[in-house]
């Protein structure tokens, strides 16, 4: 039993657990629901052989996100999460034996690319990075930061003087025809075409607006000791500091609805916890295909199939590594980028000679490895996981052709022990994506302005995370998570002050129901 005044949230990937913090820190009542034993979501671990090997993301950037939370909160972050500035962003290969490294110092990476390709493609290199700041200056306030908005919504917060430069965030290219303004060497075009899949999109299909994204991760990446889950945990200790409970263990069968009103959840065992608010952390999908009851499906707009971003096949390994000298992050390119896309998006099978990121776990910052080392390898998939997915023969072929295309790059990783997970096995972790783990994918102008805001079509029902509003990844749904606790209390405030004023949207229904899962 819980008063008016609570907030109940289903899962404690990022978005919930920033949220939970943000409203923990305001005084309300937070009640964190999670049918997983920790918290984090897709920020967890695999025991690979009795190692615990990162599973989830590993690239940590736009950290002033996280430092104004503690800050708000009264805290600092680095007095719980120990960072280590990266001065390499990313080491990349080639199955020619090019390579290239990037850095935090610009004037380093120009100075790279230079080497690399010529001083040509360092002139298309500087327009390039102008072009991404300009994109991420002109969107990170007026939308990132900001609650969702449609394309008018938009161009009102640039206002009339503000248009040619809303103009200029290139929505109606692609990503792949815009950069080839910048870049005429292959392997640069590929290499920032690699930008969208860090939403879950295709460099073909994705808008240009995806650019921003070079540009985030050029102002800094961190490596988290111990690992990215523990950037979890931090933000879940900082909620609970101040008064947010969690109930891990506790799966949600259902969310109850009064009057008109989310009202509460219904656990596996029957257990009802009322609140005031119901802030859903889980795949949009999810509410949209009815696992949480009747109201909660009408309350969303879902992602049909051919809408989903990329899955992937995702390597947990410990094992040796030999020949190429690898960093913390590493990406390892095919020779036909356009078969690799067109085999994932329109064939929907696992491409047949994959570009791979190699996640080296105790490398980076001066680390040493030891003989045996942690690895986390991320190929691109089809997000099937809940239809015709990927045989297992499918699977072991798309393993071998990993292994064989990193060795053509000039590297040799003989696994010790090796755990894989598929589209099928996300899916279940993360029911009705199919295994999606960016939500909808950001292809055409209109892909970001049709993920879901705060607020449903169910007044007191919430959603945040990474399929939702303003994106997928680590610091996006931290934002979500920021916006959707912004929008209860805002909500929050105006009953008070305008007690007789119905919410608008609101479904009405004569008597209390529980919406169950179906």
């Amino acid at each position: 039993m819980a008063s008016d005044a609570s907030v109940v949230i289903i899962g404690a990937g990022m978005g919930g657990l920033c949220a939970a913090a943000w409203l923990a820190g305001a005084g309300v009542p937070v009640t964190v629901v999670e049918r997983m034993a920790h918290p984090g979501g897709k920020l967890r671990t695999v025991d690979c052989g009795g190692v615990a090997v990162d599973a989830g993301p590993t690239v940590f950037t736009a950290k002033p996100v996280f430092e104004a939370l503690f800050a708000a909160l009264g805290e600092n972050l680095e007095d719980h999460v120990r960072l280590v500035n990266s001065e390499l962003l990313a080491r990349h290969g080639w199955r020619d034996g090019s390579r290239l490294d990037l850095w935090r110092d610009g004037a380093r990476s120009r100075e790279a690319v230079a080497d690399f390709a010529g001083a040509a493609e360092a002139r298309g290199w500087d327009a390039f990075q102008a072009e991404a700041k300009r994109i991420w200056d002109a969107l990170e306030t007026r939308f990132m930061a900001a609650p969702a908005t449609s394309p008018i919504g938009l161009a009102a917060r640039f206002g009339l003087t503000g248009l040619p430069e809303m103009l200029a965030i290139n929505p109606f290219q692609t990503m792949w025809k815009a950069l080839g303004k910048h870049f005429r060497d292959p392997r640069l075009h590929q290499l920032y075409g690699r930008y969208a899949t860090y939403c879950g999109a295709s460099p073909y299909e994705a808008t240009a607006t995806l650019m921003l994204i070079a540009h985030l991760e050029a102002r800094g990446v961190w490596l988290v000791e111990g690992g990215m889950h523990k950037l979890a945990e931090a933000v879940a200790a900082l909620a609970a500091r101040h008064g947010a409970v969690f109930r891990y263990g506790a799966h949600v069968e259902g969310i109850r609805v009064d009057g008109g009103r989310a009202t509460g959840v219904v656990l596996s065992g029957g257990e009802v916890i009322e609140a005031g608010d119901i802030l859903a952390n889980c795949d949009i999908s999810a509410l949209a295909d009815g696992r949480f009851g009747a109201a909660a499906a009408r309350a969303v707009t879902g992602v049909k199939p051919a809408q989903r971003s990329l899955s992937g096949l995702v390597l947990m390994m410990t094992g040796r590594a030999e020949g190429f000298a690898l960093d913390r992050h590493n990406v390892f390119f095919s020779d036909d980028y356009a078969r690799e896309f067109d085999e994932i998006f329109r064939q929907k099978r696992l491409p047949s000679a994959p570009s791979v990121y190699v996640c080296a776990q105790d490398r980076g910052a001066g680390l040493r490895p030891g003989a045996t080392e942690r690895f986390q390898l991320i190929i691109n998939a089809p997000a099937t996981g809940d239809g015709q997915g990927p045989t297992l023969e499918e699977i072991e072929a798309c393993q071998t052709a990993t292994f064989e295309g990193l060795a053509r790059c000039g590297l040799q990783l003989t696994p010790k022990d090796l755990v894989a997970v598929s589209p099928q096995m996300f899916e279940g972790l993360f029911p009705s994506s199919g295994g999606a783990l960016y939500g909808r994918a950001s292809h055409g102008w209109q892909a970001s302005f049709r993920r879901p805001g705060s607020r449903t079509r169910l007044p007191g029902l919430w959603v945040a995370g990474g399929s939702a509003h303003p994106g997928a990844g680590v610091p996006m749904a931290a934002l979500s998570g920021r916006l959707a606790s912004d929008a209860i209390l805002s909500a929050r405030a105006s009953i008070r002050t305008f007690r007789p004023r119905a919410t608008a949207g609101g479904i009405s229904t004569p008597k209390a129901t529980t919406a169950t899962m179906g």
